[in-house]
C-alpha cells in the first residue's frame, strides 16, 4: 500500500530579529610543563586554553539566547548553528603555578567575546527545487536536489512550531550519500510513499506556505539519532518542538566549511 508524507502547513510568521551583542565570560586554562618545555611555553598554552574556553562558553549562550528569543524561526535562519566568537578584550585575573603540581600553570581570564559568523559551505553547496511549487490540498509534489561534491544529505519537513519532521533518511530509506553534480529526486520511485499538500490541522485560512529544509554534509552527521520523527510514516506536530534545538546543537559542533543548507518554499491553496 502507498504511504504518504503529510508536508505540514506552516502559518506566516514575521521574522524576529535579533542582535547578538558580545559577552563577558569568565574561564580558567591550564596546561602542564614537559620535560622538554619553557615556562613561556606552558604560561602560552594556558592562556589559550582560557580563551578557547571563554569563546566556547559565549558562543553556547548566542545558541540559546536565540533560541528562546526567536524559536518559531530558528529552523528558518540556521546561521546561528555556524556562530563561532572573537576575543576583543581580555584581563588576566589571576594566574600562577599549582601549589600541589608545580609542573600545573593556570591562567584564570576575563574576556569580551563577540560572535563571528563563517561562510558556511564554502566550497560545498547544494541545489534544490520542488517540482511544483503551487500546490492545491491533496496534490503530490517530488523534490530534486544536486550537490557540488559527494556528500550526505538531510531532508527536514519544518512546522510554524517549531517541530522538526525529518523525511530522509528513514527507516526504510537509509542511504543518503549522494555523487557530485548528479541530480536525485525525492521520494524516488522505489520509496512506497510521496509528498502530499495538506494544511495543519484546525489551519482555517485558505493559502498557507511551507519549507523544506535540506541540510548538506561533508561526512556523514549523527542527525538521525537525535529523536527526529519521520514524517513519513505518521504525522508529528508540537510534540517534537525542542528537537530543533538538538539540530541545531549539532550543526554547531561541526565546522562552517563542512555543511551547508538550502531551503525551498511552497504555497497550499485549498
Amino acid at each position: 500500500m502507498k504511504k504518504t508524507v503529510l508536508i505540514f502547513a506552516i502559518l506566516l510568521f514575521p521574522l524576529l530579529a535579533l542582535g547578538q551583542q558580545p559577552l563577558w565570560e569568565e574561564a580558567t586554562g591550564e596546561s602542564q610543563m614537559g620535560e622538554m618545555d619553557m615556562q613561556k611555553e606552558v604560561k602560552e598554552r594556558a592562556r589559550r586554553d582560557a580563551q578557547s574556553k571563554a569563546v566556547e562558553k559565549a558562543v553556547g549562550v548566542f545558541i540559546k539566547s536565540h533560541t528562546l528569543v526567536s524559536n518559531n524561526q530558528l529552523a528558518e535562519d540556521l546561521i546561528f548553528a555556524a556562530v563561532r566568537g572573537k576575543i576583543e578584550k581580555m584581563s588576566v585575573l589571576q594566574e600562577g603555578w599549582d601549589e600541589r603540581d608545580r609542573s600545573i600553570y593556570r591562567v584564570k581570564i576575563k574576556a569580551l567575546v563577540a560572535p563571528v559568523f563563517p561562510e558556511k559551505g564554502e566550497g560545498l553547496s547544494v541545489k534544490a527545487n520542488l517540482h511544483k511549487s503551487a500546490l492545491k490540498e491533496g496534490e503530490e509534489t517530488k523534490l530534486s536536489y544536486q550537490a557540488s561534491e559527494d556528500c550526505y544529505v538531510y531532508i527536514f519537513s519544518i512546522a510554524a512550531d517549531g517541530s522538526v519532521t525529518l523525511l530522509f533518511p528513514n527507516s526504510q530509506s537509509k542511504d543518503n550519500k549522494v555523487v557530485k553534480n548528479m541530480v536525485y529526486t525525492f521520494p524516488d520511485e522505489k520509496s512506497g510513499f510521496s509528498l502530499q499538500a495538506q494544511f495543519l490541522t484546525g489551519f482555517k485560512g485558505n493559502r498557507a506556505e511551507e519549507k523544506i529544509k535540506i541540510i548538506a554534509t561533508r561526512k556523514e552527521e549523527a542527525l538521525i539519532p537525535l529523536g527526529f520523527q519521520e514524517g513519513a510514516f505518521k504525522i508529528y506536530d508540537a510534540g517534537s518542538t525542542g528537537m530543533i534545538n538538538d539540530l541545531v546543537k549539532k550543526l554547531s559542533r561541526i565546522e562552517p566549511t563542512d555543511w551547508t543548507d538550502e531551503t525551498v518554499a511552497y504555497s497550499i491553496t485549498r
